[in-house]
């Protein structure tokens, strides 16, 4: 599944285009998110994520993304970035995660310390 959240000084909307995918270990997977700009300038923001539960992110493996990168909008623009990921095969093996049957990727997106220009 997926959660997304913003900072409280990013006028920005930000969510997934699906609720969830289904992915089996070893499999790669396509999920896209939507950000939009509500504002009158042109704004650089950042998002970072987790895995949860917490002992299931070390089997989660992003190929591409857009986190951690900055990601410049100009006012009203929209955009949807992809995220190309896959389960580690590894994650059968452990016995802890032998009931688990849903991660949920989380996003948050803030504001870019940087000033544009």
């Amino acid at each position: 599944t997926f959660n997304t959240d913003v900072s409280s000084n990013l006028d920005w909307t930000f969510k997934p285009a699906q609720k969830h995918v289904t992915v089996l270990a070893g499999q790669t997977a396509l999920a896209f998110f939507e950000a939009t700009n509500h504002s009158t300038e042109p704004i650089i923001g950042v998002a970072t994520y987790n895995v949860v539960p917490n002992e299931a992110g070390a089997y989660f493996n992003k190929i591409q993304c857009f986190c951690f990168d900055e990601q410049r909008l100009l006012p009203g623009e929209t955009v949807d970035m992809p995220v190309f990921f896959y389960i580690d095969p590894d994650f059968l093996q452990d016995r802890r995660m032998g009931r688990l049957d849903t991660m949920t990727l989380s996003y948050t997106f803030f504001k870019s310390n940087e000033v544009y220009s």
